[in-house]
């Protein structure tokens, strides 16, 4: 049972079509072929219109009214039947927008539903069916089974009695005007979903809710269902598929690794039936096509979730690219910076030819880690679409689409092409359980490509779909279990997905997660390798370690956040605990990849100086991250990689000016874009002296033996 707008509902009856299907208009288009083809010239739309909604024999009478009663109806509707199935079975019945949730909904409501067409059952039986759509009805009545075809209203009625339900306990929901009359005087709760024609007033007025669209339906609806909450890790992604595909624009390790899972799960109700995901990378692109899934390990809790249904597609063939934006429903955009300013062309054009195409809306989810990321994609998106089109349509593209800000609670790591290799490796020896070659000679991280070529071609011809690779998969990415995914409110969309959580200024949460990860991470990760720690987690093993871990997020950063957001204390406690919990599991966070790009960590306006200043404005002390930024000159300094640019930097700065530690942290840095300013000497003098003086008592020959980091600045 179902409470809606006050009303009891036991049961629902749709009508099939121009309700459930988007075929009144392709009737339309077969119809006039067919009077074409046997009588010359097209029927018009005035016969066309006023026939939506009737019986066969009604329509009829009304064709023969306007075209004489030499018209042959019969044959013309006949013939149109066969363009029709033609059709549909070579490009299947187009479904409305939203039908697929709404009916879960419906289902797992626990009401009893019913379909009542005025077509013949053969064809009614054959579109349900092919629309994959028949199992969520118990019952079906058709046109040739009741005496008198709508406005009348037997068909209803006759559906209910079979429901054992009371009519002014069933939806009835209806498209046409002969629809919604033919529901409305079988008293049964009509609602109105519009299709080509717009019932009269008085028609619309009768209905217990009149929408535009099947989606406007599914919204009131959603508000009557039970919340299914935030989905738990283990929980399976929803079995039945909706008609919605969505993009991934940057299949790395928050693309492909968390944000497939998130539309994955969808409402709960449902799932796309199709994730396109763009990649340079041609190892993942080759590897997930061949398997025709992956899987993200989440090893915390010793859990391997598969991904299917994923489409690669290579992220420089522009074509393609623009193909996904006209395609999907939603896109998940997750690239770095330059690489969206690079790419910010032909998102432009697939937004365009979105726009020309339907002009429908699209959601962009906007994964870039910095405050004001969705203003930084529009800007740029906008920019190039003033090359492409007049400023009017450029503007009207811009209001299709929702730019999303957002917050990933989540850490996620892409494996190497080695690690990539090396499984493929021993999944050919399970699949043909030996290798044709001489065992392969261990190829470097770096160039994995040979190899590869070899046993990828071992799975190519078994893609999917093949029941010859369903118990094989590849593991590409690690993952913490965290779930859900801040995004601010904005798309009507975002509000039904499951694993979202909106909210209304996604600011703030960004900020309390940059200050409360991205710093102190870093710092861990710096402590860690000068104490002889490969990973974090390791590192989290070493009490020192440990020590200035609690105390940056516990004394310092975390208590400054809620000094600044007391509104938001619980938010900073979860993202704290989130934050420590991970650090001590990480054992696939090297400390070298964590610790990367130190000088840019100690600009002005980042990480460690901006949480600095914030706790200095609340009175809080700071000797943690003070010795924080000692630690990372210390790092720069003993860095051996020669990719490493910026510790390169730091060891330039730190020598050519005799050992100075003012020189390394008043140095400004490019980056993205833009510059980065280092400290000033006179306004950050004391800031300045103190890290020199951290720096200073930390000397590197006794790194190893330090008694514990609170003495350290003490």
């Amino acid at each position: 049972m179902l409470l809606f707008q006050g009303k009891q509902i036991h049961s629902a009856i749709f009508d099939m079509d121009g309700t459930l299907f988007d075929t009144e208009r392709l009737r339309f288009r077969t119809l006039k072929q067919a009077s074409l083809e046997i009588f010359g010239k097209t029927l018009g739309e005035h016969t066309l219109i006023g026939s939506l909604g009737l019986s066969a024999k009604k329509a009829e009478a009304l064709a023969k009214a306007h075209n004489g009663e030499d018209f042959p109806y019969a044959e013309i509707r006949k013939r149109a039947d066969e363009l029709e199935l033609e059709y549909v079975r070579n490009h299947g019945v187009p479904i409305k927008a939203g039908l697929l949730e709404v009916l879960e909904r419906l289902r797992k409501s626990g009401l009893t539903m019913a379909v009542a067409t005025s077509s013949r059952r053969a064809i009614a039986e054959e579109y349900l069916i092919n629309a994959n759509v028949l199992k969520y009805f118990d019952i079906t009545v058709c046109g040739d089974e009741v005496s008198q075809g709508k406005p009348h209203p037997e068909i209803f009625l006759k559906a209910a009695r079979a429901l054992n339900c009371e009519p002014d306990q069933c939806f009835m929901v209806e498209d046409s005007e002969n629809g919604m009359r033919s529901a409305m005087r079988a008293q049964g709760q009509a609602i109105l979903i519009e299709d080509i024609k717009p019932p009269a007033p008085e028609i619309k007025a009768g209905a217990l809710k009149a929408y535009r669209s099947m989606t406007e339906f599914l919204a009131d609806l959603s508000e009557c269902v039970p919340d299914l909450g935030m989905p738990e890790l283990y929980e399976n992604f929803p079995a039945s598929m909706n008609q919605f595909r969505v993009g991934i624009h940057g299949f790395g390790a928050i693309g492909g690794g968390y944000l497939t899972q998130v539309l994955s799960h969808w409402d709960g109700y449902t799932r796309p039936c199709e994730i396109i995901a763009a990649t340079r990378s041609r190892m993942l692109r080759e590897s997930v096509n061949a398997f025709g899934r992956y899987s993200v390990r989440y090893g915390a809790t010793s859990f391997d979730q598969t991904i299917d249904n994923v489409r690669m597609i290579d992220m420089d063939d522009d074509d393609a690219l623009i193909q996904m934006y006209t395609a999907a429903e939603i896109i998940g955009l997750s690239l770095p910076e330059q690489a969206i300013r690079n790419q910010a062309q032909v998102i432009a054009k697939g937004l365009l030819k979105r726009f020309e195409r339907r002009g429908r809306e699209l959601t962009l989810l906007i994964v870039l880690n910095k405050v004001g990321g969705a203003a930084f994609v529009r800007r740029h998106v906008q920019a190039e679409l003033a090359l492409l089109c007049p400023p009017a349509i450029g503007e009207q593209v811009l209001e299709k689409t929702h730019f999303a800000e957002t917050v990933v609670s989540r850490i996620v790591s892409k494996l190497s092409n080695d690690a990539l290799v090396r499984q493929l490796r021993i999944k050919s020896q399970m699949f043909q359980n030996s290798l044709e070659d001489e065992p392969a000679v261990a190829t470097k991280a770096s160039t994995p490509v040979p190899e590869y070529e070899r046993l990828i071609g071992r799975f190519r011809p078994f893609a999917q779909p093949s029941s010859a690779m369903s118990q094989l998969h590849l593991i590409l990415f690690n993952s913490e279990p965290d779930m859900p995914l801040y995004v601010e409110h904005g798309s009507d969309l975002l509000e039904r997905l499951r694993q979202v959580k909106t909210v209304p200024d996604i600011t703030q949460i960004q900020v309390i997660k940059n200050r409360l990860w991205n710093g102190p991470h870093a710092i861990v990760a710096w402590y860690a390798s000068l104490l002889g720690h490969d990973s974090v987690g390791q590192g989290m093993g070493d009490a020192q370690v440990s020590e200035l871990a609690e105390r940056l997020i516990r004394q310092e950063v975390g208590p400054a956040l809620v000094a600044e957001y007391p509104q938001m204390a619980e938010v900073v406690s979860r993202f704290a605990e989130t934050f420590l919990e991970r650090c001590k599991t990480s054992f696939k966070d090297p400390c070298a990849r964590v610790g990367r790009d130190p000088l840019r960590k100690l600009q002005r306006n980042e990480r460690i100086f901006s949480s600095i200043e914030l706790a200095h404005k609340h009175g809080i002390e700071t000797p943690a991250l003070v010795f924080g930024a000692a630690l990372a000159i210390h790092h720069a300094l003993r860095c051996t990689d020669d990719k490493a640019l910026e510790a390169q930097a730091i060891r330039q700065a730190y020598r050519e000016n005799d050992a100075s530690v003012e020189a390394v942290l008043t140095l400004g840095v490019d980056g993205n874009g833009k510059r980065f300013p280092g400290l000033d000497p006179i306004t950050d003098a004391q800031l300045i002296s103190a890290i020199s003086e951290a720096f200073r008592q930390y000397p590197q020959r006794a790194v190893a033996n330090r008694p514990g980091v609170l003495c350290i600045g003490a």
